[in-house]
């Protein structure tokens, strides 16, 4: 009687053995779920663009062709300045830059600069830089204006000839609606400041 009901029991666990392995086996068929994809980021907004405010609007009046009579004081005192003309193109991007074109002679040879000025309103200053032919270094300037005066005065250091830095002093005056001038001071070999160079605007367009 023992042994048919060990024989049972045996007979019992063989069979439950298999239909777990059977349950195992089709559970492994199932394909896996699929997570479901997540929903894209939405894209970041641009900041909106600075608007320009009183301070650019001083560079607003730039804007266009301007015919300029170009003086070099650089001989000895009382020598006439050296005469050439040039015409100077002002583009104002986005109302916050002015970007300077200038093209003339300079010391009987073809000169041609290019700028780009603005107002920086975390310097709160104006701020500008100046390349040209006749320097492999670029003239960068800062300063204030005027509204009395209707001045702009920019202080910058440039790599003179003889390799050493340079102090030079740029003052902008508007004359009129479409006449301006404008001075480059420069340091003597006595120390004192001299108008090395005054150039004379008439607006064309």
């Amino acid at each position: 009687m023992t042994s048919h009901r060990t024989t049972f029991w045996i007979a019992a666990l063989v069979v439950a053995g298999m239909a777990f392995a059977a349950a195992a086996a089709q559970e492994s068929k199932t394909p896996p779920r699929t997570k479901t994809p997540l929903a894209p980021a939405a894209p970041q907004a641009m900041p909106p663009a600075p608007k320009p405010g009183p301070e650019q609007a001083v560079f607003s009046r730039d804007a266009g062709t301007w015919d300029a009579k170009v003086e070099m004081r650089m001989g000895p005192p009382g020598a006439p300045p050296e005469v050439s003309s040039a015409v100077e193109t002002n583009e104002l991007i986005g109302g916050l830059w002015i970007v300077n074109d200038f093209k003339g002679t300079m010391g009987q040879q073809p000169f041609h600069g290019h700028g780009t000025f603005g107002y920086d309103t975390w310097k709160k200053k104006y701020v500008g830089v100046w390349v040209d032919t006749m320097a492999t270094s670029p003239l960068y300037s800062e300063g204030t204006y005027d509204a009395a005066t209707n001045t702009l005065t920019m202080i910058g250091a440039a790599i003179g000839p003889d390799g050493k830095a340079m102090k030079l002093k740029q003052v902008v005056a508007w004359t009129g609606p479409n006449t301006k001038t404008f001075t480059m001071y420069m340091e003597g070999p006595d120390g004192k400041e001299f108008p090395g160079m005054v150039i004379t605007y008439k607006r064309r367009s």
